[in-house]
Protein backbone atom coordinates (compact mmCIF):
# COMPACT_ATOMS: atom_id res chain seq x y z
CA UNK A 1 0.00 0.00 0.00
CA UNK A 2 1.60 3.23 -1.19
CA UNK A 3 1.12 5.88 2.15
CA UNK A 4 1.79 9.71 1.58
CA UNK A 5 2.52 12.15 4.14
CA UNK A 6 2.87 15.63 4.48
CA UNK A 7 5.32 17.70 5.94
CA UNK A 8 4.07 21.05 7.44
CA UNK A 9 2.07 21.12 10.59
CA UNK A 10 2.08 16.65 10.39
CA UNK A 11 5.90 16.20 10.57
CA UNK A 12 7.12 19.76 10.92
CA UNK A 13 5.73 22.36 13.22
CA UNK A 14 5.22 25.23 10.86
CA UNK A 15 1.94 26.08 13.18
CA UNK A 16 4.31 26.73 16.26
CA UNK A 17 7.36 28.26 13.66
CA UNK A 18 4.95 31.34 13.00
CA UNK A 19 3.93 32.19 16.23
CA UNK A 20 7.52 31.97 17.72
CA UNK A 21 8.84 34.50 15.39
CA UNK A 22 5.57 36.65 15.91
CA UNK A 23 5.86 36.54 19.34
CA UNK A 24 9.73 37.22 19.54
CA UNK A 25 9.32 40.23 16.74
CA UNK A 26 6.44 41.90 18.61
CA UNK A 27 7.17 41.01 22.01
CA UNK A 28 3.68 39.28 22.11
CA UNK A 29 2.43 36.15 24.20
CA UNK A 30 0.23 33.86 21.32
CA UNK A 31 -0.20 30.58 22.10
CA UNK A 32 -1.39 27.56 19.39
CA UNK A 33 -4.53 27.77 21.74
CA UNK A 34 -5.59 31.39 20.94
CA UNK A 35 -5.58 30.47 17.18
CA UNK A 36 -7.96 27.58 17.14
CA UNK A 37 -9.91 27.76 13.87
CA UNK A 38 -7.32 29.96 12.61
CA UNK A 39 -4.23 30.62 10.63
CA UNK A 40 -1.79 32.54 12.42
CA UNK A 41 -1.88 35.22 10.67
CA UNK A 42 -5.88 35.75 11.14
CA UNK A 43 -4.83 35.91 14.72
CA UNK A 44 -2.67 38.92 14.56
CA UNK A 45 -3.15 42.84 14.27
CA UNK A 46 -3.89 44.01 10.75
CA UNK A 47 -0.22 45.77 10.76
CA UNK A 48 1.47 42.31 11.24
CA UNK A 49 -1.00 40.31 9.12
CA UNK A 50 1.62 40.27 6.33
CA UNK A 51 4.41 39.62 8.48
CA UNK A 52 3.35 36.61 9.61
CA UNK A 53 1.84 35.91 6.26
CA UNK A 54 5.55 36.18 4.60
CA UNK A 55 7.45 34.07 7.08
CA UNK A 56 7.88 31.29 5.18
CA UNK A 57 9.44 33.33 1.74
CA UNK A 58 12.00 34.14 4.31
CA UNK A 59 15.43 32.02 3.55
CA UNK A 60 15.73 29.70 6.79
CA UNK A 61 12.12 29.36 7.77
CA UNK A 62 11.98 25.78 6.92
CA UNK A 63 15.19 24.53 7.97
CA UNK A 64 14.97 24.37 11.78
CA UNK A 65 11.09 23.37 12.26
CA UNK A 66 10.57 21.65 15.53
CA UNK A 67 9.99 17.79 14.80
CA UNK A 68 6.44 16.48 15.40
CA UNK A 69 6.12 14.75 18.57
CA UNK A 70 6.75 10.80 18.03
CA UNK A 71 6.74 11.30 14.29
CA UNK A 72 10.22 9.94 14.30
CA UNK A 73 9.27 6.84 15.56
CA UNK A 74 5.86 6.04 14.30
CA UNK A 75 7.13 7.12 10.54
CA UNK A 76 10.13 4.54 10.51
CA UNK A 77 7.63 1.88 11.57
CA UNK A 78 5.31 2.98 8.80
CA UNK A 79 8.24 3.09 6.10
CA UNK A 80 8.69 -0.91 7.09
CA UNK A 81 4.56 -1.71 6.41
CA UNK A 82 4.52 0.83 3.91
CA UNK A 83 5.66 1.94 0.38
CA UNK A 84 6.08 5.86 2.25
CA UNK A 85 6.64 8.66 0.49
CA UNK A 86 6.77 12.49 1.50
CA UNK A 87 4.75 14.56 -0.08
CA UNK A 88 5.26 18.47 0.35
CA UNK A 89 3.84 21.72 -1.53
CA UNK A 90 7.33 22.68 -2.10
CA UNK A 91 7.19 24.62 -4.80
CA UNK A 92 5.11 27.41 -3.01
CA UNK A 93 7.75 29.32 -0.79
CA UNK A 94 10.98 29.47 -3.46
CA UNK A 95 13.37 28.60 -0.96
CA UNK A 96 11.14 25.67 0.92
CA UNK A 97 12.65 23.36 -1.83
CA UNK A 98 16.14 23.15 -0.65
CA UNK A 99 15.44 23.94 3.08
CA UNK A 100 12.41 20.76 3.13
CA UNK A 101 15.00 18.39 1.49
CA UNK A 102 17.80 19.14 3.77
CA UNK A 103 15.47 19.37 6.81
CA UNK A 104 14.38 15.58 5.95
CA UNK A 105 17.95 14.62 5.42
CA UNK A 106 18.32 15.49 8.77
CA UNK A 107 15.36 14.34 11.12
CA UNK A 108 13.81 11.33 8.79
CA UNK A 109 17.12 9.98 6.56
CA UNK A 110 15.55 6.69 6.44
CA UNK A 111 12.76 8.39 3.84
CA UNK A 112 15.40 8.55 0.49
CA UNK A 113 15.29 11.10 -1.67
CA UNK A 114 13.36 8.92 -3.97
CA UNK A 115 10.66 8.80 -1.79
CA UNK A 116 10.64 12.81 -1.28
CA UNK A 117 7.58 14.66 -3.90
CA UNK A 118 8.17 18.17 -3.11
CA UNK A 119 5.59 19.58 -5.49
CA UNK A 120 3.09 22.26 -6.17
CA UNK A 121 -0.63 20.75 -6.67
CA UNK A 122 -1.28 17.41 -4.66
CA UNK A 123 -4.22 16.24 -6.45
CA UNK A 124 -1.73 14.36 -8.67
CA UNK A 125 -1.07 12.01 -6.00
CA UNK A 126 -1.65 8.27 -6.50
CA UNK A 127 -2.16 6.19 -3.98
CA UNK A 128 -3.87 4.57 -0.73
CA UNK A 129 -3.45 6.86 2.22
CA UNK A 130 -2.68 10.35 2.21
CA UNK A 131 -1.92 12.22 5.95
CA UNK A 132 -2.26 16.07 5.79
CA UNK A 133 -3.47 19.16 7.83
CA UNK A 134 -5.40 20.58 4.61
CA UNK A 135 -8.27 19.06 3.29
CA UNK A 136 -8.11 20.40 -0.09
CA UNK A 137 -5.36 18.13 -0.06
CA UNK A 138 -7.61 15.63 1.45
CA UNK A 139 -10.92 16.38 -0.57
CA UNK A 140 -8.58 15.82 -4.01
CA UNK A 141 -7.10 12.65 -3.35
CA UNK A 142 -8.89 9.59 -4.49
CA UNK A 143 -7.60 7.60 -1.38
CA UNK A 144 -8.00 7.11 1.59
CA UNK A 145 -7.50 10.44 3.70
CA UNK A 146 -6.10 11.39 7.31
CA UNK A 147 -6.66 14.77 8.76
CA UNK A 148 -3.44 15.52 11.37
CA UNK A 149 -4.56 17.66 13.65
CA UNK A 150 -3.51 21.66 13.45
CA UNK A 151 -5.06 24.42 15.39
CA UNK A 152 -6.09 25.78 12.21
CA UNK A 153 -8.13 22.64 10.85
CA UNK A 154 -9.83 21.86 14.30
CA UNK A 155 -13.56 22.50 13.12
CA UNK A 156 -13.40 20.91 9.60
CA UNK A 157 -14.87 16.87 9.39
CA UNK A 158 -15.37 14.74 6.89
CA UNK A 159 -12.03 12.75 6.97
CA UNK A 160 -10.33 10.36 9.87
CA UNK A 161 -8.30 12.44 12.29
CA UNK A 162 -5.36 11.92 13.83
CA UNK A 163 -4.73 14.63 16.71
CA UNK A 164 -0.98 13.12 17.54
CA UNK A 165 1.32 10.52 15.57
CA UNK A 166 0.37 7.90 18.51
CA UNK A 167 -2.99 8.49 17.13
CA UNK A 168 -1.68 7.90 13.57
CA UNK A 169 0.21 4.82 14.76
CA UNK A 170 -3.36 3.39 15.74
CA UNK A 171 -4.74 4.27 12.43
CA UNK A 172 -2.28 2.33 10.47
CA UNK A 173 -0.02 0.00 12.18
Amino acid sequence: MTLFVDMDEVIADTYQAHIDLYNHKYNANLKKEDCLGHEVWQMVPEPHQDYVRNHANERGFFIDLKVMKDSQEVMRELHDKYDLYIASAAMQFKTSLEEKADWLDKHFPFIPWQNRILCGHKHVLRGDILIDDRSYNLDAFDGRGIQFTSPHNVNTNGFDRADTWQDVAGLLL
